[in-house]
């Protein structure tokens, strides 16, 4: 697999995943396309390499000005950053959860929070492009957004962050997980946590994973890499993101704060995959989400 690669997801008619080359990473970010009556993409990356997804569309034989939706499964900016500038390109409304629309008409708070929580990363990220309030189609639990001979049944998933949704196409029994069932790493054909701040909330990413699992998935469409099948897929981030608390609480008890990212920093191995930089972003980024989180539980 290289940056820019488009790849079909046999399980899903019709879909389709291009590499974006997030962080300039291979293998870590993508966006689904697909080529239904109402041409559609699933997230959008961030803003820097929208241009990847466009052409991307053209590889599959969707033209870009065909594009009608842009269905984003929430509002970080690794998975909404290129929608204002796609939307530009294209016409396309954008389909978000209602409580993540103000975000996308009016991203500067978005954008000063990404800059926060990412750190040092934010050298990867162009500045949102706004998306003119008349594209925006707000969505919530329970809707469905209609492809034309494909349906997107939308559940709100608030575990990873307030705003974030997942989609679930029954036909198929496929679900675009967003990063309510955690980064799946082919490499190693496994699953990591994402707990970032400021809306990683334990209990809500274990109630939104089993609501997931209820749904009795075949596949799992990852933004974070690729397609899978669903197998023990959901039990196992479970599990990963339980002891992954337990162990930042645990090493907390011991040393302060930003020890504690340091330690988990100096001992993570995701390196050997992501490379130095973006492993080390990553995951001091988690270790934040965590103690936010352990804070606002003592509270």
């Amino acid at each position: 697999m290289a940056i820019g690669d488009v790849y079909e997801v046999d399980a899903v008619p019709n879909c389709y995943y291009v590499d974006t080359g997030m962080y300039d990473v291979p293998e870590y970010g993508a966006v689904y396309l697909l080529d239904t009556e109402r041409p559609a993409i699933v997230d959008s990356g961030i803003g820097t390499n929208y241009e990847r997804v466009l052409a991307s569309l053209e590889t599959v034989g969707i033209a870009p000005e065909d594009l009608e939706v842009i269905a984003l499964t929430h509002v970080h900016l690794d998975h909404a950053g290129g929608a204002g500038f796609i939307h530009a390109e294209t016409g396309a409304d954008v389909y978000v959860h209602e409580s993540g629309a103000k975000f996308l008409t009016d991203p500067g708070r978005i954008w000063e929070g990404t800059k926060a929580a990412v750190g040092d990363q934010i050298r990867y990220y162009t500045e949102p492009k706004p998306v003119p309030v008349d594209a925006v189609e707000p969505i919530h639990d329970g809707a469905t957004v209609d492809l034309g001979g494909l349906d997107l049944d939308v559940h709100h998933a608030p575990g990873h962050a307030f705003h974030q949704v997942v989609f679930h196409e029954r036909a198929a029994d496929a679900v675009f997980t967003a990063d309510a069932a955690g980064i799946y790493v082919p490499e190693r054909d496994a699953v990591r946590e994402t707990s970032p701040p400021p809306g990683f909330d334990l209990e809500q990413v274990v109630a939104d994973a089993r609501s997931i699992a209820r749904m009795a998935p075949e596949t799992l469409c990852y933004a974070h890499f690729g397609d899978v099948p669903a197998d023990d897929r959901l039990a196992e981030y479970v599990d990963v993101v339980t002891r992954w608390v337990e162990a930042v609480a645990e090493k907390r008890e011991e040393l302060d704060d930003e020890a504690v990212v340091e330690h988990f920093v100096e001992t993570a191995d995701i390196d050997e995959v992501w490379g130095e930089e973006k492993a080390d972003g990553e995951v001091a980024m988690n270790v934040r989400g965590v103690l936010r989180y352990l804070d606002e539980r003592e509270t």
